[in-house]
This record gives structure tokens, C-alpha cells and sequence, in this order.
């Protein structure tokens, strides 16, 4: 039985946990083929075990999921009893959830990453399975490289280049749809992440380092910001602005982008048989700024399970079941998940069927993390300021500099009432 998740406060009342006879009640996300690949894993576990599970998806907004969550742990709900969460999240829902190793082994996070698992472990206590991990990644029709002589980027200024000739050639040929790069650029978490890889990559920090000092005030910082505001309206279109991740997925996947900036999830989508761009997509490295090195932001979703549950014995067999080896195997053959049980970085099956695990392996295993930690549970404000600045700047509301500057000061107000 599959149900939407409705972002209301109603939801959370135990109307919704007697419309229903399942045993146990699952969220997953809907990005690309993420609720299809939920529903498989699911089945399979029911299939072996006997039990009913409902599966309800959420919103693709990762803002709108949270606070949907947090509705409904704040009620103290039963509903749900396993939540598909952000890596950013265990240390704001850590409260609202069990120990895992309590309830599913000392062993039942063996062979995953271990900087995840320290992500997810909050005063001891493992609050979240790794399911799976994610770093941004740039998409290239290589195709089109090719037919107009371009070699790959290695920096935002010769993505922008490269864009621009291949859009202007393009559209000289009869596309006039034709977009040079395409990104998440809505105001919300997904704008967090490319931003904090724009500043990142030009040498800007992280807005807030590992000892949670406040540094998104710096020139680097501002360029970053004021160079991808130059995009919108000349490579990108303007409705980037409103774009999350399957937006810019339908764009490039139409053939209608020569760049995108997306998670690896949209690989195995680019080639379905249905795909317009099938055959003629590479996948790399994110750019880079004059005056740093690559960045990617770490991304990656995790399984945890709600203290209110009903059954959170039953609840932890699922999520174990979920990801396990085995079926994390599966979802990156099918879906082109990134695992995080390091083994099978280096399974053939998986590399046959996502080349490009093996070649971006630091990329993943070194990617960036957002200052969830640093921030604690003000982590979901930081980020609001963050994108919401960022966004200004995209808009042209702003300029770079003015940005890091009122945020400098608005993170600083915040950091004085304590993280």
C-alpha cells in the first residue's frame, strides 16, 4: 500500500495509524527511482518474513520532509515507524530516535564508512542506518564535446566557456531550447548543497569550520556566489531558480543541457531506453574556482527508527534488511546508489553497471560535509540563511559581497544565543 505523506500537523493523529493493518509503516523519498526501488526492497523483505509494511513517500524537498518529521516526532506519533533522514539530520532528530546498536547488535554497522557512522552516532548512541551516501557530481553530454572540439572543465570559468559555445552552436542549429548548465538552484537544502560547493571550491570555506567558527565572510566566498549568479538568463534559465534535482534531471534528460550538476542517482535515469540522452552522457569531478580545488558536498540518506514506534524491534530487522549488503548492491546496480559498505566499491558487478564508482571514489569518500555538527540542532536555520543568500545573489537581488557580509552577521546573532 503506498500513501503520500500530507505536510499537516493532522497527519501526525492516530487517524492515520488505524486507516491502516500493516505492522510496520516506512517513508522513503521520490527522487528519481527512489520510491520504486523502496517499494522492491520492501516486498522482498515482506515476502521472506511474513510481515505487511506501508510505504508512504514525502516530499522531494529535503526542507519539506524535515519539517514534516519534525510535526510528526514532535507529536510523538506512532505512524512512523522508519524514516528515510539526511545526513545533516541525526543530530536534529537524535531525540525522537533509537539506538540501533542497541536494538540491532554492536556488529550492525560493520564494513560501512566509518565517517558516516560517526555522522550518524549522537552522544553514543547510533541513531541512523548508512543507507546510502551521495557526492555532487557533474553531468556532460560528451557528445556534444566532441562535435564542437571542447575538452572537459576542470574549472567553473571553463564550464561557463564551454557552455556558452556549445549552447550558442546549438542554437545556431535549431535547438533553441538548448541550455549550456542546469542546477538545484530553489531556495532549500539542495541550493545549500551546490553553493557550499561553489565556495568551497574557490578557497571560501565551508561557511562554518569544524571548531564552529563563522567564515563565510571572505572574498572567495563572494566571487563564488557572484559568479554563478552570471549564469542565470546566459547558460542557465531563469526558472533555475525554482529547479531541485528532478528539474534539472528533466532538462538534461530531454537533451536540452549540456552541463548538470546532480547526485549519482540520475546516472542509471540518463540511461533508460526512454532516455533522449542515452549513450551520450559522462559523468566527472565538479569544477573548480581559480583559487581552490574540487569540492563536492556529501549528501547520502540513512534509515532510523522512530522512539514512538509501536514495533521498533521488528522496525530494526527491516532496516537491517534494508541495508544489508545485498540489497545495497542491488540498488546500485538498478539505481545507481552509492553504497556505504566499502566493499563493494570494488564489486564488478557494480562497476559494470556504474563505471564511474570506480573512478570517483575519493570524490565520494572525501566529499564535504555541510557544518551539521559544528552547528548542532541550529544546523536547519544555518542553511536557511545560507541558501536563502545564496538565492539573493542568484536573483540579483545582491551582490556577493553584501551576501557573506549579512550572513556573516546574521550567523554570528544566532551563534550568540548558542548552537
Amino acid at each position: 500500500m503506498i500513501r503520500q505523506l500530507i505536510p499537516a500537523i493532522a497527519l501526525a493523529g492516530a487517524a492515520v495509524g488505524q486507516a491502516h493493518a500493516a505492522d510496520l509503516t516506512i517513508s522513503c523519498g521520490a527522487v528519481g527511482a527512489e520510491l520504486q526501488l523502496c517499494k522492491e526492497g520492501v516486498a522482498a523483505w515482506e515476502k521472506q518474513t511474513g510481515h505487511s509494511v506501508d510505504v508512504v513517500s514525502t516530499p522531494n524537498s529535503s526542507t519539506e520532509r524535515l519539517s514534516l518529521y519534525q510535526q510528526i516526532l514532535s507529536a510523538h506519533s506512532s505512524d512512523i515507524d522508519i524514516m528515510q533522514i539526511d545526513v545533516v539530520w541525526p543530530g536534529l532528530l537524535a531525540n525522537h530516535l533509537v539506538d540501533l546498536r542497541k536494538l540491532g547488535g554492536e556488529d550492525v554497522v560493520d564494513g560501512n564508512f566509518q565517517a558516516i557512522v560517526d555522522n550518524n552516532t549522537i552522544d553514543g548512541r547510533l541513531v541512523a542506518m548508512p543507507w546510502f551516501t551521495d557526492a555532487g557530481v557533474l553531468y556532460y553530454r560528451k557528445d556534444l564535446l566532441a562535435k564542437y572540439d571542447q575538452d572537459l572543465p576542470e574549472t567553473w570559468q571553463a564550464m561557463t566557456d564551454t557552455a556558452e559555445t556549445i549552447q550558442q552552436g546549438e542554437r545556431q542549429a535549431g535547438n533553441d531550447k538548448m541550455w549550456g548548465y542546469v542546477f538545484q538552484g530553489r531556495a532549500y537544502e539542495g541550493l545549500t548543497c551546490n553553493a557550499l560547493e561553489w565556495v568551497a571550491s574557490h578557497g571560501g570555506g565551508t561557511i562554518v569550520d569544524d571548531q564552529g567558527e563563522i567564515t563565510i565572510d571572505n572574498p572567495h566566498a563572494a566571487a563564488a556566489l557572484d559568479q554563478a549568479a552570471q549564469w542565470i538568463g546566459t547558460i542557465s534559465p531563469d526558472g533555475v531558480l525554482n529547479y531541485t534535482e528532478e528539474e534539472a534531471r528533466g532538462v538534461f534528460q530531454s537533451g536540452n543541457a549540456v552541463f548538470m550538476r546532480n547526485w549519482p542517482y540520475a546516472w542509471s535515469l540518463t540511461q533508460s531506453e526512454d532516455s533522449d540522452v542515452r549513450d551520450k552522457v559522462g559523468v566527472t569531478t565538479l569544477p573548480h574556482g581559480p583559487d581552490g580545488t574540487s569540492a563536492a558536498t556529501l549528501g547520502g540518506w540513512n534509515l532510523a527508527v522512530s522512539r514512538y514506534s509501536e514495533h521498533p524491534d521488528l522496525a530494526v530487522e527491516l532496516v537491517k534488511f534494508l541495508t544489508s549488503e545485498a540489497e545495497q548492491k542491488r540498488r546500485a546496480i538498478v539505481g545507481s546508489y552509492n553504497p556505504t559498505i566499502k566493499s563493494l566499491y570494488q564489486d564488478p558487478e557494480v562497476l559494470a553497471a556504474v563505471p564511474f564508482f570506480g573512478k570517483l571514489y575519493d570524490t565520494f569518500s572525501h566529499a564535504v560535509a555541510r557544518p551539521s555538527a559544528a552547528t548542532g540542532d541550529k544546523y536547519g536555520r544555518v542553511s536557511n540563511a545560507f541558501f536563502n543568500a545564496a538565492h539573493q545573489v542568484l536573483a540579483g537581488d545582491t551582490s556577493g559581497e553584501q551576501a557573506v557580509s549579512g550572513l556573516q552577521h546574521e550567523l554570528e546573532r544566532m551563534k550568540r544565543r548558542r548552537w
